[in-house]
């Protein structure tokens, strides 16, 4: 399939949606392509077992592996898609996600996926440059559109999903397309389960992981569960636990833990520690939305408290913390053992998590690290 660089009369341009998604100190990208027509040719060990390998300082960015999409965001909570009188569009997609959160946090974040060769593909390459993410690993299909998502919103601010993607651009990324050198730099490949849903996309994925963990980067996985993009209930939980073992670190939610155990009480942590961790598991994180997190190392385990907050819009609420806790360990690559720092930094994730529930739209809600240092000094205060 022939893609090319996003040359579209009109696209990369400066985004106008309800809010800047420039950051306050927004800087530009580090890396050497200076705009988004700078896709590569062509369309678009086992675990280590020490976190300190060479090239985990802090100038080697987190990977993000997977999809961009727009989600358009019902301005109403509490009513249908059919109802709702209009949406806000804003960009999305869980790995791009965590990628902007962790740049907002003053990380180096990079982005891998594949988007449409269209405006709104050319608009999601330009928001990542905008916020300081290297979106060099981008690859544009001229044949497939850009992913869209609308989002119910129910009244307390939680979700329910219904994508268009037919197929769409994200699941249509070729092995041969990854850049590779890339995914080499990384201190920390992060990437999460719908990518392993069809083909090639999914071969991609898994190349990536190899590549990934041949060079000693950290694999950290949130599978974030979106079962009407699976098959099958069954087939989404053999998907998502075909890779489990492979990671060093697993973000999950408790709706997630009684999925993938078919019923098991996700507050059991006899039965999460028996069915979840495994020997080269780091660190399992298990988020309980606003009531916090829970932690499990292999020396120790414990909670952390959540910060309540009046939900507007839980959509990327877990990538911001998951961008927290990465942007966290980036900076500290033994933090999963010492609990005292490991606690702290979960609350900071926690912050992040809460802050973005206060808008809608995941990116666009995304906090600064200022904002969330503020955040935790008004609350403790």
């Amino acid at each position: 399939m022939n893609v090319r660089s996003c040359k579209m009369r009109g696209c990369c341009f400066p985004v106008k949606l309800e809010r800047s998604f420039r950051t306050p100190s927004s800087k530009n990208l580090a890396n050497d392509n200076t705009n988004t027509n700078t896709a590569s040719k062509g369309s678009s060990k086992d675990l280590i077992p020490s976190m300190n390998r060479p090239g985990s300082e802090k100038n080697s960015p987190i990977v993000c592996f997977g999809e961009m999409l727009i989600d358009f965001v019902p301005n109403a909570s509490g009513v249908s898609l059919a109802d709702a009188p209009g949406f806000k569009k804003a960009p999305g997609g869980a790995p791009a996600n965590v990628a902007v959160g962790i740049a907002r946090l003053g990380g180096h974040a990079a982005f891998i996926g594949k988007v449409g060769e269209d405006e709104f593909g050319c608009m999601l390459a330009d928001i990542l440059k905008q916020n300081n993410v290297d979106n060099s690993g981008m690859r544009f299909d001229s044949h497939a559109r850009t992913a869209l998502a609308f989002v119910t919103l129910r009244a307390d601010g939680e979700r329910e999903f219904m994508f268009y993607r037919n197929p769409s651009a994200d699941m249509l990324l070729q092995e041969t397309e990854l850049d590779q050198d890339l995914i080499k730099k990384a201190s920390v490949f992060h990437y999460g389960s719908i990518s392993l849903i069809h083909e090639p996309c999914k071969s991609a994925h898994l190349a990536a992981m190899e590549i990934a963990k041949k060079a000693g980067c950290i694999l950290s996985y949130d599978p974030n569960l979106r079962l009407p993009l699976w098959p099958s209930a069954e087939a989404a939980r053999e998907g998502i636990m075909s890779v489990w073992k492979q990671a060093d670190i697993i973000k999950v939610s408790e709706e997630e833990i009684e999925f993938l155990t078919e019923g098991s009480n996700p507050f059991d942590d006899k039965l999460v520690l028996e069915k979840l961790f495994h020997p080269n598991l780091k660190l399992l994180l298990v988020t309980e939305g606003s009531e916090g997190c829970r932690y499990y190392t292999q020396a120790f385990n414990g909670k952390v408290a959540g910060v309540k907050v009046d939900a507007v819009d839980t959509t990327g609420a877990g990538d911001a913390f998951v961008g927290g806790i990465l942007s966290k360990l980036a900076s500290d690559m033994n933090l999963y053992k010492d609990e005292k720092k490991l606690s702290e930094a979960l609350l900071f994730a926690n912050a992040c998590g809460a802050i973005t529930v206060t808008e809608r739209g995941a990116i666009p809600a995304l906090p600064t690290k200022e904002a969330v240092l503020e955040f935790l000094h008004k609350r403790t205060a």
